[in-house]
């Protein structure tokens, strides 16, 4: 499977990486762009800081960017918080598109948007400072909606970002069941 896989507000950290070369040892492709061009944040603070000058729309652009030149080969789209917001904003746009994967973070759903039953999953923390329940059952509806198949995983206790071991986030054994879990997701597309 091709994947483009987006880092978090904290930019392209080890972590990354390492759930980069996971899905490579499962035998698939991944590509890990630095939408924030070599910057990394320290702290929750610093990563917003750094998300902000950036831009959105610069963030988008970016990620479009990086993903184009493989869109046409059908791409899973994952993401890491606000990667995760950027991959489904990317995926919910190409109609090759093969599935999404979201770790710690969902997006807003255009207005226009509309799928064909593509594969979802969202692994998330429970509760999650930024993802409430009352908006993740709202946007659990709205992508069942426009199309999507969608499979939600809360992991009770955990941090919003534990699946980096350099988080205080960080969740050793809902981290491991994550990745399993995704694997699995991922070899049944």
């Amino acid at each position: 499977m091709d994947i483009m896989l987006f880092h978090s507000m904290y930019g392209l950290r080890p972590a990354v990486h390492a759930g980069a070369d996971r899905l490579r040892a499962a035998g698939h492709y991944v590509r890990v762009p630095d939408l924030y061009e070599g910057q990394t944040a320290a702290t929750v603070e610093e990563g917003i800081a750094l998300k902000d000058k950036i831009g959105k729309e610069e963030l988008l652009r970016r990620a479009i960017l990086a993903a184009a030149p493989y869109s046409e080969r059908g791409l899973l789209y994952a993401g890491f918080s606000l990667g995760g917001s950027i991959a489904q904003t990317l995926a919910l746009g190409d109609e090759k598109a093969r599935g999404l994967l979201l770790l710690h973070g969902t997006s807003d759903i255009a207005e226009n948007a509309a799928v064909d039953e593509l594969p979802v999953q969202l692994h998330v923390a429970d509760p999650d400072p930024f993802e409430s329940h009352d908006w993740l059952n709202s946007w659990y509806l709205r992508m069942r909606q426009i199309g999507a198949d969608v499979e939600i995983y809360p992991y009770q206790g955990a941090g919003h970002l534990y699946t980096d071991p350099e988080l205080p986030d960080y969740d050793e054994a809902a981290a491991e069941r994550t990745w399993r879990t995704a694997l699995g997701f991922i070899d049944s597309l």
